[in-house]
């Protein structure tokens, strides 16, 4: 009696806390700038695949289903430490006749229903767990979008995840091969975001929209930047880390340069913003070469020193001091590749206009180094006593500003 009496209690508390669990599920999305989803959802959107890096628990695989889902696109998850290499490579299945028909390799279930559905998210989750074998197995998964004799779609994209090894479960460093084929971005979490999303808000992941009008001049500056950098400096082209932790992340080498050059075309068309881009760079070729080349892109439209050499009158000099410290420096490098009497002198020009409009300390290398360029027939300028007659007194006025602070300093 008390077991019969007591199994419709037990159901209805069960069904109680199902729907206890359900309004627990029940959220909403919001549109809300975030650097991190957008970088990702540009990488995602350039066909190139993104591994995203952080402790457990920070939210990458829901950050994975948040974007497949506001993409439309269906998510298949692969557990890659838990697969045998033949996974990804494929399982040998002998015909009637190997000696002529060879023996072909069979892929997995989830890579077939992937092909059938034309289009889908790819998510790799635990690379770093994955051991050396299996990773191997992956480079032509990740690189060709072949899993045996099976070739994924066009519309499939790629998305890995990893912990650190520190914090990984019997974790291992990523291969170099491997480490160089992905997009590396570093997941943290946003309080504000943790704290609205556990209010029942998450932020909704977009596609950044690419403005038809711009594609062509996006690719051209796109070209004009990583060429530019590489032009030169040139050791960036290829460098691989010594260390084996730098090998399993971004470094520069002919693919990830051509990763970066489609992530700021993508980047370029749809008007992000710096951020974004710099987390892109430098999730490609690494902070030291991402760095420069930021900082290359910084200062690309800045005036040409040929032109400010032709008519040092008519010039116009940036008003940010680094970028007026460039283009003096550019001017002084301009005289030196091609020294001769009038491109000294309108460099000197320049100089006492940089002096006249800005700081005279911007000026004191750049006017160093082109003094040492004089060559001997050539008559010194009056613009050079004029300027430094203006940094002499410059200089003074720093070591007064310098002495009265020392004298009120208690």
């Amino acid at each position: 009696m008390l077991t019969l009496a007591s199994a419709p209690v037990q159901s209805s508390q069960l069904d109680v806390a199902g729907d206890l669990l359900t309004l627990l599920g029940d959220s909403t999305t919001e549109l809300r700038p975030n650097i991190q989803l957008e970088a990702l959802t540009l990488a995602v959107a350039a066909d190139l695949p993104v591994l995203l890096w952080g402790e457990p628990g920070i939210g990458k695989t829901a950050a994975l289903t948040q974007l497949a889902e506001s993409l439309d696109l269906p998510l298949t998850t692969v557990i890659a430490s838990v697969h045998e290499p033949s996974d990804f490579s494929g399982l040998p299945i002998i015909g009637d006749d190997p000696a002529v028909n060879g023996v072909p390799m069979a892929p997995p279930d989830w890579a077939v229903e992937l092909c059938r559905a034309g289009r889908g998210l790819l998510f790799l989750d635990e690379l770093s767990t994955a051991p050396p074998a299996v990773q191997a197995a992956l480079l032509r998964l990740v690189l060709e979008r072949r899993i045996g004799a099976l070739q994924l779609p066009p519309g499939i994209r790629i998305v890995a995840a990893a912990n650190p090894r520190s914090s990984a479960a019997d974790g291992w460093e990523l291969s170099p091969p491997l480490a160089n084929r992905f997009v590396h971005l570093y997941w943290t979490h946003d309080h504000d975001v943790v704290v609205r999303g556990l209010g029942g808000t998450w932020p909704r992941a977009i596609l950044p929209a690419l403005d038809p009008e711009r594609l062509t001049a996006a690719v051209a500056f796109a070209r004009r930047a990583v060429c530019g950098l590489l032009a030169g400096r040139p050791k960036l082209v290829h460098q691989l880390p010594t260390t084996e932790t730098r090998r399993g992340g971004a470094w520069p080498s002919p693919r990830s340069w051509d990763m970066t050059l489609r992530l700021i075309a993508f980047a370029t068309a749809a008007g992000s913003t710096p951020d974004v881009l710099s987390l892109l760079i430098r999730g490609t070729v690494g902070d030291g070469p991402g760095f420069e080349l930021l900082t290359w892109i910084e200062r690309m439209d800045l005036p040409d020193p040929e032109v400010l050499l032709a008519d040092p009158d008519a010039a116009e000099l940036p008003e940010r001091g680094d970028l007026r410290q460039a283009v003096l420096d550019a001017v002084v490098a301009a005289v030196r590749k091609r020294p001769e009497r009038s491109r000294w002198d309108a460099a000197w020009a320049l100089l006492v206009k940089a002096v006249q409009t800005g700081a005279p300390d911007l000026v004191v290398v750049p006017a160093t180094t082109l003094a040492t360029l004089r060559q001997g027939e050539w008559d010194v300028p009056a613009a050079i006593e004029d300027l430094a007659a203006m940094v002499s007194v410059s200089r003074e006025a720093d070591r007064a500003a310098a002495r009265v602070a020392a004298e009120v300093r208690p």
